[in-house]
Formats: structure tokens, C-alpha cells, sequence
């Protein structure tokens, strides 16, 4: 017969391994695979033909979150324009960076809904202004356009960019995905890093870049995959 305290010593052993078994069960944690693979064919001839074969898988605790393809190689200015909280300032507002299958609802920077499907990503900076600040301290981001409408990879003015975005989660806020810097030591590229003060997920990837009437040449991107503002 169990006595109390042998009922009490199971108990406590019970809890004592729940405790240390708690951060494998429940942590949010995130993995990539990389994989060899045409772009979605939900993607215009001319988009895809402009993107890599080499993608990148992000795998959270529900399954794969989504798919990334960057372009062979992303077009920039001669020289980066040096701007406050600009990590970026090579690349033109509107340039494609490249294509994302979501495969599951997930929530962007601004905590707004995405729906499973296909985007193109392009690039554009956040505003300085009132209603903006705070939202990150560098204003790179890559921007969610619907594929259906996103058909040509010539770059777009920011405010067509802008506009096509709103259409991609449909509402009146483009679907911003945050991009930090890429400097520092990385294990391996790609990779997933988490930021634990920020509780963000970072995948670090080494794109391509061509330079006007340069050659190209490596550059590695911070872009967070999981992760919100703090006011979001």
C-alpha cells in the first residue's frame, strides 16, 4: 500500500522532471533545410527565371513554416548610400530579392496574418515619421507582393511596391518582414539564429549582389522569419 509519503516522493520526482524536460518540450525552436528546387510555379516566367535553385526551408515545432528562393543575383547601386539606420544602402527601394512559399498562417513583423501561398519579396524602407518609430532600429525590409500581380523583376517605384503589398495580405499595410544586419561571424551560412532579447528568429543567408558596371559579389542578409515589432 502507498504510504503519503511515497505518494509525496512520486510527486515531486513527477514535477522535478517536468521541470527539466519543460524547455525541450515547449521551447519555439526553428531549423532550416536547404534544398535543391525550381521556384513555384505560381510564379511568373520572367520572376523565375531571375531566382536561384538553391532554397532554404524554415521548420518550426508545427511543421515548415515556409520556403525562400533569393535571385541569382540581386541588383545594386555602384556604391551604398550611407543613411541613419540604413544597413542596406545599396539597393533601390522596390528591387526583388527573391520569392516565399508560405506553407501555414503565420503573422509578419507587425503581428499582421499571412495566409498559405506564394510571394515575391522586395525590398523598401521604413518611413521616418511619427506614425513608424520604434518599429525597428534598422528600416530595411522586405516587402510581401502578391505573385499574380508581381510578373515583371524590373524594380518598382516605393510606392507602386508599397501599393501591391497591401493587396498581398489585403489590408491597407504592406506585409513587412524585418531585415538585420548580416555582419559578424557566422558557423555556417545559411543558418537560424535566435535573438533572445528581441524572442526573434534570424535567417542568415549569403545572396549575390551585382553592383552597377561592377562584378558580383557576396553579401550575407539578416531577414527575421519569426519575430514582431515591439509595439506590434
Amino acid at each position: 500500500m502507498r504510504t503519503p509519503f511515497s505518494r509525496l516522493l512520486r510527486l515531486s520526482v513527477a514535477l522535478l522532471a517536468g521541470a527539466v524536460l519543460a524547455p525541450g518540450v515547449y521551447a519555439q525552436d526553428y531549423k532550416i533545410e536547404s534544398f535543391d528546387s525550381a521556384a513555384p510555379a505560381e510564379l511568373a516566367p520572367a520572376i523565375r527565371e531571375t531566382l536561384s535553385n538553391a532554397a532554404v526551408r524554415v521548420i518550426g515545432p508545427q511543421g515548415p513554416l515556409c520556403e525562400i528562393w533569393f535571385r541569382t543575383a540581386v541588383p545594386a547601386r555602384a556604391s551604398a548610400q550611407q543613411t541613419l539606420g540604413v544597413a542596406y544602402g545599396q539597393f533601390e527601394e522596390g528591387t526583388l530579392f527573391g520569392a516565399v512559399r508560405f506553407l501555414r498562417e503565420t503573422r509578419d513583423f507587425r503581428k499582421q496574418l499571412v495566409k498559405p501561398g506564394v510571394f515575391t519579396l522586395r525590398y523598401a524602407l521604413n518611413p521616418v515619421d511619427g506614425d513608424h518609430m520604434g518599429v525597428s532600429p534598422i528600416r530595411d525590409f522586405l516587402l510581401l507582393l502578391p505573385a499574380t500581380e508581381d510578373v515583371n523583376p524590373a524594380s518598382f517605384t516605393r510606392d507602386d511596391t508599397i501599393k501591391l503589398s497591401k493587396k498581398a495580405i489585403g489590408v491597407n499595410h504592406p506585409s513587412v518582414w524585418s531585415i538585420t544586419s548580416g555582419e559578424g561571424e557566422h558557423a555556417k551560412l545559411p543558418e537560424v539564429i535566435h535573438l533572445e532579447e528581441e524572442d526573434a528568429w534570424v535567417l542568415f543567408y549569403r545572396i549575390s549582389v551585382q553592383p552597377a558596371g561592377g562584378a558580383a559579389a557576396p553579401l550575407t542578409l539578416g531577414l527575421i522569419v519569426v519575430g514582431h515589432a515591439p509595439e506590434a
